[in-house]
């Protein structure tokens, strides 16, 4: 298991409403590109800035974090997010 925080700076945004319809999007296709757990988990207050957190299972951490290090170029990948910093975390049985 792996989760991923990814720290964004939003464009143009003025105002939470117009960050929904910049963050919603991201959030979905990460969602149905990579069958991720995703959600917008911090920064909620903030109109420019959103904290987007995923989360990958499978049995091979290797996939964990293949999956994990698209989904952090692909955030990178978009012209409206700047992004800040991420952080990786893998998760294994021996972490009880």
């Amino acid at each position: 298991m792996g989760a991923l925080e990814l720290d964004v700076l939003l464009g143009d945004v003025h105002s939470l409403k117009q960050k929904r319809s910049v963050v919603k999007p991201v959030v979905a296709e990460l969602r149905r590109r990579f069958e991720v757990s995703v959600a917008e988990a911090g920064h909620l207050d903030l109109h420019r800035r959103a904290l987007i957190g995923v989360a990958a299972v499978a049995a091979d951490a290797e996939h964990v974090r293949d999956v994990l290090a698209a989904c952090e170029r692909l955030v990178a990948g978009r012209p409206e997010l700047e992004l800040l910093s991420a952080r990786h975390r893998l998760v294994g049985p021996e972490d009880d």
